[in-house]
């Protein structure tokens, strides 16, 4: 018995032996100079196999079966790694990686300009990347106040009441640029005005951005540019992020992502945002809140699933409630529509459903599809605007690669359905939702000239049965002139359909009378960009970065609201001329050898429109602006410092008349902020600093910010015959209420402390 138990044992452990003998496994440590990288991404290319270093810079990944691979790590700051290396049975493969710092933005892969995953100095349009280290260097609660430190890209605040607001491009106004989550257009119509808050950062990979119309790929509203959110890989997300901070205004926000297993075949990633600000702070005296109180959460979930030869199959979804208001000090929900004290009470909810799924055919052909449903219930002082939007979208692409061609076919079809309480969808004495179908083919074919010249070329057709056809072309070429200086010309056209009541908040607050001066036709535009690249890197890991752009967009159609006709209106109708946006703009990204890193954009634009041969200044477009970010690592100590700032030059804004004494332009203004991150613990950051560190605000020299504040039902304003308000006493200046003079947040100076855990 003991000989037999002995050979039992004696199977067993070579059984075993042999199991384990039939993989291999490959550990490591990546450096920068001898100094760890915590949490860089190694995955083995060709397989669903990776892992991430841990906070001394170590990984390992085991189970690997024996063969050849090209390991890849990755890791923010840092150019992409690749190493060939060979599994052996039963052999332990121990690398040390060395990676080399380069800037926030160089070798990533980018996916926005061609639908096509490329790197970032392949590809033939020029993209810019936002990781979410980017994010972290001034944090916010969302990706609307996360993009102020964009060259070229502002968040515009349209209330000084409710505080909603838009993303402006190049100088164009929010509704030219079109917004995707994972490629999808998700942020559109109603959700441009009131939807950019809520999208967890936790679950961002990284967020990129194109200037200049897309439309021959992306349709309608690509006409400024667009920006792309793109979600996590399951297999790159950690398994717990959890970012908590709060303000010394009393903001508290919650960023909650963790991935889950669900079987050996499923990952689902799941993010939860929470926001909450409820301190009603009015430091101008003029008894309207500051700021608005908000309430809000925002619950996202993405699956991925794995399939055969690694086909793409991932669906995901969130849902989005607000609850936010702003008005009188002494406003409460029970004054909600009354006309005796004014708020501007929106409560949105909202369902996203977004999926990719690639065909199980020998063709390279992806399904992708979003649906949207916006319900909106919103009072601006005794004027109730209630909403419902519902936005359909599928796309269907084939990638075909042949020789020097990479083709690409799509077909996509969009579904649009708005419902409101406004004239917009009232008539005949009934309720006429509006409902549009839009059919669209494109095709895309990017042709490899030699090995440093190539052309993209580019059409598609959209049929828009109120308009008819819409053709828009596109052409981009790429000229590779050394390793290090890429030249780049992009030319398109791009097209807009028109809503209103879904894109101007100025519409809906009640302040002034909408006049629509004629039937809308779409608007339409020519851009041409010139962008030019070049890297510098030194011997001793210092590397520098130019990027410079010159761009033109000329608009016809152009559909622009006229406040100065009339104090009392918003006139909207088809500009009888000409507007023209034009500008130059400039990107340098420095590191250091000794740690430092920076990034400093600039931007001269001129906006102007031309009708009836008078050429004015587009109104709330800044003729110059300006971004930085600074960064520094004391790795003795653990401790990080950033240094984040914009600048804006003058704008023209909306005044009420020639009586009004506010001033026509804003002066140059400036927010700045600085961050301290401490290290030193393990798996944990802690950060704080301060915001707005001038402490500016928009009322200074100003002798007030919202037009007679004292009487916002304006029940105290005498109209002559024509409706034009009349100089009294009591209303000097001749106003009426009005709250759109606005160009810049109204938070002064505050201080914030925050928490990260992070376990990969």
């Amino acid at each position: 018995m003991t000989y037999r138990k002995h050979l039992i044992i004696l199977i067993i452990t070579f059984t075993i032996s042999a199991l384990n003998a039939q993989s291999g496994i490959i550990k490591g440590l990546i450096t920068d100079n001898n100094q760890p990288i915590p949490f860089a991404h190694i995955l083995i290319s060709g397989t669903t196999l990776g892992t991430s270093s841990d906070e001394n810079g170590n990984f390992i990944l085991e189970n690997i079966e024996p063969g050849t691979y090209i390991l890849q790590a990755s890791a923010v700051g840092y150019k992409p790694y690749k190493e060939k290396i060979t599994v052996i049975k039963n052999v332990s493969n121990s690398l040390l990686i060395n990676m080399v710092a380069s800037s926030e933005q160089l070798e990533e892969m980018v996916v926005t300009g061609t639908l096509k995953a490329v790197s970032r100095s392949e590809s033939p349009v020029p993209v810019e990347v936002y990781s979410t280290t980017f994010l972290k260097k001034n944090p916010t609660a969302n990706i609307f106040e996360a993009l102020q430190n964009v060259n070229g890209v502002r968040p515009q605040i349209n209330c000084n009441v409710c505080n909603t607001g838009d993303i402006h491009m190049n100088g164009l106004e929010g509704p030219y640029t079109l917004v995707l989550i994972d490629g999808m257009p998700i942020v559109s119509g109603l959700s441009t005005v009131y939807g950019l808050s809520g999208i967890p950062n936790s679950l961002i990979e990284q967020i990129e951005i194109v200037k200049g119309p897309a439309s021959s790929l992306y349709g309608s509203e690509a006409v400024g540019g667009l920006i792309n959110i793109i979600t996590k890989n399951s297999l790159m997300a950690p398994k717990l992020a959890v970012d908590a901070f709060v303000t010394g205004w009393g903001e508290y926000n919650l960023d909650l992502g963790t991935k889950l297993n669900v079987g050996k075949k499923t990952t689902a990633l799941l993010g939860i945002n929470y926001f909450n600000f409820n301190n009603a702070i009015d430091h101008n005296n003029d008894n309207f809140t500051d700021l608005t109180l908000q309430n809000r959460i925002s619950v996202f979930q993405k699956w991925n699933f794995d399939r055969k030869e690694s086909r793409v199959l991932s669906l995901a979804g969130r849902f989005f409630y607000e609850d936010r208001w702003g008005g009188e000090l002494q406003w409460t929900p029970e004054f909600r529509g009354g006309d005796s004290i004014y708020g501007e009470s929106i409560y949105t909810r909202r369902f996203e459903l977004l999926g990719k799924y690639q065909l199980p055919i020998k063709e390279k052909m992806m399904l992708s599809f979003s649906y949207t449903d916006h319900d909106q219930n919103s009072v601006y002082g005794a004027i109730k605007y209630l909403a419902k939007q519902r936005i359909g979208f599928s796309q269907l692409t084939w990638d075909i690669s042949k020789e020097n061609h990479d083709i690409l076919l799509g077909t996509a079809l969009r579904y649009t359905y708005y419902d409101d309480n406004t004239p917009a969808t009232f008539k005949l004495d009934k309720n006429n939702p509006d409902e549009v179908v839009i059919p669209s083919v494109f095709v895309q074919d990017e042709i490899s000239l030699s090995k440093k010249h190539s052309l993209l070329l580019g059409l598609r057709y959209d049929y828009d049965k109120r308009h008819g056809a819409i053709i828009t072309p596109r052409t981009a070429y790429r000229w590779k002139v050394t390793t290090t200086d890429i030249l780049r010309l992009n030319l398109g056209t791009g097209f807009r359909v028109v809503n209103l009541f879904t894109e101007e908040h100025a519409a809906l607050t009640g302040s002034r009378d909408v006049v629509v001066a004629e039937e809308l036709k779409p608007e339409k535009s020519f851009n041409i960009n010139l962008n030019y690249l070049k890297k510098i890197y030194q011997d001793n890991g210092s590397f520098f970065s130019f990027d410079f752009s010159a761009f033109y967009t000329h608009f016809s159609n152009a559909i622009i609201p006229d406040y100065d006709t009339n104090p009392n209106q918003i006139i909207y109708n088809n500009l009888n001329g000409k507007s023209i946006a034009k500008g130059l703009s400039a990107n340098l990204d420095f590191v250091f050898q000794n740690g430092i890193k920076a990034t400093i954009g600039a931007t001269l634009q001129n906006v102007a429109n031309t009708e009836n041969g008078v050429t004015k200044k587009q109104i709330l477009t800044e003729k110059f602006s300006a971004t930085w970010n600074f960064s520094y690592d004391f790795r003795a100590l653990d401790l990080s410092i950033d240094y984040t700032g914009n600048l804006y030059g003058p704008m023209r804004l909306p005044l009420l008349g020639e009586n009004d004494p506010r001033k026509e332009f804003s002066p140059i203004w400036s927010i700045q902020n600085i961050q301290f991150t401490y290290k030193g613990f393990e798996n944990i950051e802690l950060y704080g600093g301060v915001k707005n560190l001038l402490n500016w605000t928009p009322n200074q020299g100003n002798p007030f910010i919202i037009a007679r504040a004292n009487d916002p039902f304006d029940k105290n304003v005498q109209f002559d015959a024509s409706g034009n308000a009349i100089a009294t006493p009591d209303n000097p200046y001749a106003l009426t209420f009005d709250p759109s003079y606005v160009y810049g947040p109204n938070q002064g100076i505050r201080g914030f402390l925050g928490l990260r855990y992070t376990i990969n």
